[in-house]
């Protein structure tokens, strides 16, 4: 195993950056400095990112509509893109929904499986969260199952149905384009939808049953896109203790004072406000109510709204930085990382001092990725 001793960087401590030693081997940050000393003077040594929901590796396992044959190298495709961006831990949310296509049960299961299957070979610690579509209630009875075989231990509850304009009469919005991409025809599509919608009275009794078994099988259970305290309020009542993405104040607000987790999203802060006009990240950071951001679309949001915050002065940058690795960690459970202190796992991404980029990235003490100067710090 790798055995290194960094020297001459800024290293991210819980207490804040300072300069010193930074030693790792066997996997795990050591407090003493040993091994090869390597001077990254001009560097920044911070916990990697861990990335608690992001659907950015999507474009890896398609090629435009059908999907890729071998999705291993999707996999790995997308692994190198986490690493160029610093991402340590990143939880892949794939979809079972209604919408068929990439989106449907038998892509999802290959995704999980590939997930399962090729992580082991992996250096960037890759997990897989279900986001679930609650009106598919024909797969409630197999879903504890299909989730220990796949090796899911997070599940996103969602519902995207459009219920306004289905109760209205009314057709819903892109249904020729959503209809092909499921391979359906547009009729059978919506017939297929307004039979959903017409099962929501017997949806909460359902989730009721769902999540408790969820819960005995240990399986961490989020909300998603929760837009009043009430909805809030009954999610939390069967055990649904993450809160993703709320599209409100009150939202977001219940949740945090009943002690459930706060996710939002990086590009969220990174564009100033959320782009279909929901709540804005930024004001559930100031208002102290966000536990966690996540990459959401995109990969390279969760660095920049990190350092984004710092340099604006909203949160210092033990803060700030946490936002992406200690909270999103504590939210999964993961104590072993997302700071960097003695006996955690050695998982960290090298900046460029000057240009904030990254330079490289370590999971475990290996390289995930390294480019440019920083390499020839490294070979010589």
């Amino acid at each position: 195993m790798t055995e290194l001793c960094l020297t001459g960087a800024e290293v991210l401590r819980p207490t804040g950056l300072e300069k010193g030693d930074f030693s790792f081997s066997e996997g795990l940050i050591q407090a003493a400095p040993n091994g090869r000393q390597v001077d990254l003077s001009g560097f920044m040594v911070l916990p990697g990112i861990v990335d608690l929901h992001g659907d950015g590796f999507e474009r890896h396992l398609a090629q435009r509509r059908g999907a890729m044959k071998q999705l291993d190298a999707g996999l790995i495709a997308c692994e190198a893109e986490l690493a160029a961006n610093g991402i340590t831990t990143a939880v892949l949310a794939q979809f079972v929904s209604w919408e068929g296509g990439m989106r449907g049960l038998t892509f999802a299961q290959q995704v999980f499986a590939a997930i399962r299957d090729t992580r082991e070979t992996l250096v960037t610690d890759l997990l897989a969260q279900l986001r679930f579509e609650t009106h598919l209630l024909d797969l409630y009875a197999d879903l504890p199952a299909m989730l220990a075989d796949w090796e899911v231990a997070y599940v996103a509850l969602n519902d995207h149905l459009p219920h306004d304009r289905l109760a209205a009469g009314k057709t819903p919005r892109r249904l020729t384009g959503q209809a092909l991409k499921a391979g359906r025809s547009p009729e059978t599509h919506l017939a297929y939808m307004k039979d959903l919608h017409a099962q929501a009275p017997q949806v909460p009794d359902a989730l009721d049953w769902l999540c408790k078994q969820l819960r005995v099988q240990g399986v961490k259970m989020g909300s998603h896109d929760d837009a009043t305290a009430e909805a809030r309020a009954a999610w939390r009542a069967r055990g649904v203790e993450i809160a993703e993405f709320p599209e409100t104040q009150d939202a977001a607000e219940a949740a945090h004072h009943a002690g459930d987790a706060v996710i939002m999203g990086s590009p969220n802060v990174v564009r100033g406000g959320s782009h279909n006009g929901n709540l804005s990240a930024i004001d559930v950071i100031l208002m102290g109510y966000c536990d966690a951001l996540a990459s959401d679309y995109h990969y390279p949001s969760p660095r920049r709204a990190a350092l984004m915050l710092a340099e604006a002065g909203a949160l210092n940058l033990t803060q700030a930085w946490g936002l992406v690795s200690a909270g999103p960690a504590r939210v999964l459970g993961l104590d072993d990382r997302g700071v960097l202190e003695p006996g955690k796992r050695a998982d960290f991404v090298v900046l460029d001092a000057l240009t904030r980029r990254v330079a490289a990235t370590f999971v475990k003490g290996r390289v995930s990725y390294m480019s440019g100067e920083i390499a020839e710090r490294f070979f010589g």
